[in-house]
Order: C-alpha cells, then sequence, then structure tokens
C-alpha cells in the first residue's frame, strides 16, 4: 500500500507495505538493472500543518556492469528513507522535500520510491576490489591473465 489517503492518517500513523514489480510503470525511462521486487516498507505520519514525514526502508537487488572489465556484478540495494511530503509550493525547489498538489486526498509514495532508488543506485561498482579490468589495446579480460596482444608483450 504505498497510495495512502490523508483521511486515514488523521486516525495516527499508518503502516506503508508494498512491492514494485521491476516492469512497474514508475521506473520507466531509467534503466534500472533490477532482478528482483522493490519492497517497501515503512510508516507515514501527519506533521504540523499540510505535511507528512515517511520513515521507511527500500530494498531490491540490481545486476550492474563492474567499471573495469564490464562483468555482470549483483548488487543488493537497502536504503533506509526519512522525508518530508508537503503541498507548500515554497518548498518545491528544496531536494529533500518531495511535494504534493495542493489539493491532494492521498499521498503516493510510489515517485519518492523511484527517486531514492535511483540515489541508491551505485555509481561504480568493481566485481573484486583487485579486478584487472580489459585490456586497452585488445579488449580481453585481464582478470583470466595476460592476454596475449602486442601491448602486453612489451617490457614494464
Amino acid at each position: 500500500m504505498l497510495r495512502i489517503a490523508i483521511r486515514e492518517l488523521q486516525h495516527g500513523p499508518v503502516e506503508t507495505v508494498g512491492e514494485l514489480p521491476p516492469s512497474d510503470p514508475a521506473f520507466e525511462g531509467l534503466e534500472l538493472p533490477l532482478t528482483e521486487p522493490v519492497r517497501v516498507e515503512g510508516q507515514l505520519q501527519a506533521t504540523e500543518g499540510d505535511d507528512f514525514l515517511w520513515r521507511g526502508r527500500i530494498r531490491t537487488s540490481a545486476r550492474v556492469p563492474c567499471r573495469r572489465c564490464l562483468a555482470e556484478v549483483d548488487c543488493g540495494l537497502d536504503r533506509d528513507v526519512d522525508v518530508l511530503l508537503t503541498s507548500d509550493p515554497d518548498a518545491a525547489d528544496d531536494p529533500s522535500v518531495y511535494t504534493l498538489p495542493e489539493a491532494a486526498l492521498q499521498v503516493d509514495l510510489t515517485g519518492v520510491v523511484r527517486e531514492e532508488l535511483v540515489l541508491d543506485m551505485p555509481a561504480y561498482v568493481l566485481c573484486r576490489e583487485d579486478c584487472a579490468g580489459l585490456c586497452p589495446e585488445c579488449g580481453a579480460e585481464l582478470n583470466a591473465g595476460p592476454c596475449g596482444c602486442a601491448r602486453s608483450a612489451e617490457p614494464a
């Protein structure tokens, strides 16, 4: 349940638990290499004014290329999230705040999950710390040993 009616929050915090498949429209255009559903859990509560605080956790797994040798690496993503959602138009420029439509009847956390997931996606991953990468001359993977091209035969 990632869409919560605001009237439900009048009675206190609401538990938010949901799962988004890798093919969910929320992830369109992102080219996220997700290998399992995105699991979301947390709690949404009303704060002062028309603001809402969501404290949650986002978990999934992705397959990303090693930055040196391009081998596929399975990477677990696990992010704790504390975000403020508001309908205050003056807060729209604050990157740490998510804005809601002024007359919103519900809080939809899907956009929050999308953005926080992108922020958690590692920019650079190594298959192993001592990855030798690819030969810049012939493109062979050097983790398997020397490639034998003319470049590797040159003295160091």
